[in-house]
This record gives C-alpha cells, structure tokens and sequence, in this order.
C-alpha cells in the first residue's frame, strides 16, 4: 500500500516514471519532481539539529513552491483500535516534523494512513488521505491492503 500511495504521489508531482503501473513501481529513496518544485523521500532518515529516535517516516514530501512539508506514515493493522494507532503513528514523528520545521522553514505534518488488514478504516481516513498529493482511491487502498493480509496468510500457512 505504501508502494502504491507513492506512485500516486509521483504521478500528481510529475516526477519522471518508468512503469505504468503502482504494482511494478520499484521507489527510490529520493525522487525530484521536474523543475525541482516537489521531493519525495522513500523511508529515508530525515537529519535534525539533535537525535531523535523515530526520524524516518515511510514517505516525506517537501513542496519547496508551497513552502510544506508532509510525513506520511502507513500501517496495516490488525489491532482493534485505528483511532489509537493513528495517535500512536502522530506522536511517533511529530519530533522530527517539529525538528524539520525551522532547518528547512517549512510547514510541517504528519499524515497516518491506516487500515486494518481487513480493509477496515477509521471514520478520519479519508480526511488523511485528501492531504496527501495524489488521486488516491480509498477503495484500491482498502484493496491492496486486504490482498496484501491474504498473501502473508497463504506464505505462513502453507
């Protein structure tokens, strides 16, 4: 699913991609949009003024025209309780959006996306998921994320 949120994002900042498809897009670690407007870190440790144990959110896109910068963080859960795990994914990383904030003198958030291995979401997902750059399709989401339940099953399983 974070694969597929990212070649989303690519295609909304008109980063250069080789695939047509989410499924056969391979992420780098950094990626630039033309003209240098938006980039796109891929799971990348983010440097900060002092330590800070969680600094590597699964995506980070900084919008130098917008003068923003958005961390992303993406569970698939089995826990019961979304509503605690998005708090939980928030207060994991709002040290490093506080941190990147005045070095980088942007606006800073973090965005959770979670969805239950089941394809279940919580009644704010949509809202998250509307603040990240992209047309993203909250039913090919929920998709991924069930397929994705379904493949572990059968290696664990079988």
């Amino acid at each position: 699913m974070c694969a597929q949120l990212h070649f989303n994002i690519c295609k909304e900042t008109g980063v250069q991609l080789d695939k047509t498809h989410w499924y056969e897009h391979m992420p780098k670690s950094a990626e630039t949009s033309q003209g240098c407007k938006v980039t796109i870190l891929w799971n990348q440790q983010v440097q900060t003024d002092r330590t800070i144990p969680n600094n590597k959110p699964h995506i980070l896109i900084r919008d130098n025209e917008k003068g923003t910068c958005t961390l992303t963080e993406v569970a698939i859960s089995g826990h019961r309780n979304m509503i605690k795990k998005e708090a939980e994914k928030i207060l994991k990383h709002i040290d490093v959006a506080i941190g990147i904030q005045p070095m980088w003198n942007v606006k800073t958030k973090v965005i959770p996306v979670i969805i239950r291995a089941t394809g279940t979401i919580s009644k704010s997902f949509r809202k998250y998921v509307s603040n990240i750059p992209g047309r993203h399709e909250v039913k090919e989401l929920q998709k991924t994320a069930t397929l994705g339940t379904a493949h572990i099953l059968r290696k664990v399983l079988m």
